[in-house]
């Protein structure tokens, strides 16, 4: 196997371990939108990232963490319903990208790389902060699961049981902001929080408690990046979109199995 496509795969791959619980979330808590909102602010610190000179992914990381905390902060303070705000600051954040990119005359960027991926050009470099990232993200969230899945339930009687409920509402919107900045590179800012939800989605319909629908998307989601590969490699397709493809292949095919009721 070539290089460049194995380090593909153990990049998807490791995505997809750590995208299936923290998508379950995701779907559980109705955050789609505020995942749209991170990954269309990721290209804005693409943006600053190479006017600093600084490392993008590095970049991206820290635009992502700070636009999350700043969204919390806005939620608790302004008079704004939250689909509101995120439907401002979305496409606010995306084009402000774009025209900060606009002034960098000299510098010369792959800009459909990063709206939609270039997972066969991921570097070992990139593979560093995939893997790195991604393993840290599991981490906090083995050990946040059963009070995230608490507040998830029932946000009042967590409240009630000395839960910091705040607390872990930010903690699994940093841990969302991370593991969107390692993904850019896989299936690029447009396209990450569907590799987040359609595998979650998929396993929602078959799965009885939680944790067999994290591990049912992350098994969702290996297949997804398995296939999209596949497909990108024989029949020269671009991977992230193919990957994508992949996964809503499969949620439709989660239709054909008869529902498993708990």
């Amino acid at each position: 196997m070539p290089d460049f496509l194995l380090n593909a795969l153990i990049a998807g791959l490791t995505l997809a371990l750590v995208a299936g619980p923290l998508g379950a979330f995701v779907v559980w808590r109705r955050m789609a939108y505020f995942g749209d909102t991170l990954s269309h602010a990721a290209l804005l610190g693409v943006a600053l990232g190479l006017l600093l000179n600084v490392s993008p992914t590095l970049a991206v990381t820290a635009g992502c963490l700070l636009l999350a905390v700043l969204l919390v902060t806005l939620q608790q303070r302004q008079p704004l319903a939250s689909d509101t705000l995120l439907g401002i600051l979305a496409p606010t954040t995306l084009s402000l990208g774009l025209v900060v990119l606009s002034f960098m005359q000299d510098v010369r960027i792959d800009l459909m790389g990063y709206l939609f991926g270039d997972l066969l050009a991921v570097s070992p470099t990139d593979l560093a902060w995939i893997v790195g990232g991604s393993a840290l993200v599991l981490l906090a969230l083995l050990g946040l699961w059963r009070p995230l899945l608490a507040v998830t339930v029932h946000e009042e009687l967590a409240k009630v049981e000395g839960l910091p409920v705040a607390g872990l509402r930010l903690a699994l919107m940093l841990l969302i902001a991370v593991v969107i900045a390692v993904a850019m590179k896989i299936v690029g800012v447009l396209l990450i929080t569907s590799l987040l939800i359609i595998p979650a989605a998929a396993a929602q319909r078959h799965a009885r408690t939680p944790e067999q629908m994290a591990i049912g998307a992350s098994l969702l989601g290996l297949l997804a990046v398995g296939a999209g590969l596949a497909l990108s490699w024989f029949q020269d397709t671009p991977a992230g979109p193919s990957i994508v493809v992949a996964a809503a292949s499969l949620f439709l095919c989660s239709f054909a199995l008869p529902r498993r009721h708990a």
